[in-house]
């Protein structure tokens, strides 16, 4: 095995890419099936003194940890799932009400409440458009353990250098599952600075306005920067789509388990292909669009009840595509499946 090869699991190559991206402190609560992530961090510190980790009494706790980090200008970031999740939307609110470069792992387990510990893509909704009011946050969502690493890099890179909360999406799955994986170390990291400075007159970090209209000129500002600063976010994948004319969507390890389908549909001769996102939000729209207006019908998997389909359905506005939904709350879906579904129909 090369020197650069590793074999991780998910949640192992998540705690590699935090440490590669220049994290300096975790805080969190164990919960299934991001326990790992806290663990293996903690294990790091052992090696490493300069990094520090810490256990909080709960999921709002290490949301607001991490802020109060980030505020002094530390690259802190946190990781969660299910339950969770919902407890730190408030401390995800401020950050984003404050602009600040807040990073989550958030690997996806069944719901509603506890659930199971295993898989789901049922977090979407929550990760992307939770918490109260106009927030804007970025949610990268990976299809692979190699993905895990080099995302969670990214995410810390394009929380500080655009300054929106921004979240990896992995699941129960992925964080547990082991293979190998090619470990490169990224070319250059964006650099943390503090936000709560040293100078003559105090930095002013403000969460609540007394008026409307001082509110809404923050709010619009913000949704300008993110307008001005999408195209340079958005990332996916089409996966042999040239001559396609059926197209699978799909996301994070959904998306997996359809290139394997494509694959077997083109050795039967059937032109089929794969659009993935690989940002969710910001959508590709555009590439969405595109291939949508070329293909005859288009397949949309997900692990949730229509949370994906929202997404794709809203940014396809107009298109006249038919797109068919095969939806399986909180399960996961195999290539044959997929096969079998497309052929039925």
């Amino acid at each position: 095995m090369a020197s650069n090869q590793k074999i991780l699991s998910g949640n192992e190559a998540a705690v590699l890419g935090a440490k590669a991206a220049g994290a300096d402190i975790m805080f969190g609560y164990p919960i299934t099936p991001a326990t790992e992530i806290l663990e293996g961090w903690v294990k790091e510190t052992l090696k490493d003194k300069s990094l520090k980790y810490l256990q909080t009494e709960d999921e709002t706790s290490a949301g607001f940890a991490v802020i109060g980090s980030i505020a002094a200008g530390v690259k802190a970031f946190t990781a969660t799932a299910g339950p969770g999740n919902v407890l730190m939307q408030d401390p995800i609110s401020m950050a984003e009400n404050l602009r600040l470069p807040f990073v989550g792992i958030i690997m996806q387990r069944g719901g509603p409440s506890t659930g199971t510990v295993n898989f789901s893509q049922q977090e979407v909704n929550l990760t992307a458009f939770g918490g109260n009011g106009d927030g804007l946050r970025i949610v990268y969502s990976a299809s692979s353990i190699e993905d895990m690493y080099n995302l969670v890099i990214k995410a810390f890179n394009s929380a500080w250098k655009y300054r929106f909360p921004t979240f990896v999406l992995g699941d129960g799955y992925l964080g547990k599952m082991r293979t190998k994986v090619s470990i490169l170390k990224p070319l250059k990291n964006i650099k943390s600075q503090p936000i709560l400075k040293e100078q003559i007159s105090p930095t002013y970090l403000r969460n609540c306005y007394s008026s409307e209209e001082s509110f809404g000129k923050i709010l619009n500002k913000n949704i300008m920067d993110w307008e001005l600063n999408k195209n340079k976010i958005i990332e996916s994948e089409s996966y042999r789509v040239s001559d396609a004319e059926e197209v699978i969507l799909a996301h994070g390890l959904v998306a997996a388990a359809a290139k394997e389908a494509v694959d077997q549909m083109r050795s039967e001769n059937k032109r089929v292909g794969l659009f993935r996102p690989i940002t969710l939000n910001p959508f590709d729209t555009r590439a969405l669009r595109n291939l949508l207006n070329k293909v005859k019908v288009a397949h949309l998997f997900e692990s949730s009840r229509n949370q994906f389909a929202h997404i794709v359905k809203y940014e396809a506005y107009g298109i006249k595509t038919p797109i068919i939904e095969h939806s399986k709350p909180a399960e996961g879906i195999t290539a044959e499946e997929i096969v079998s579904a497309m052929e039925r129909m």
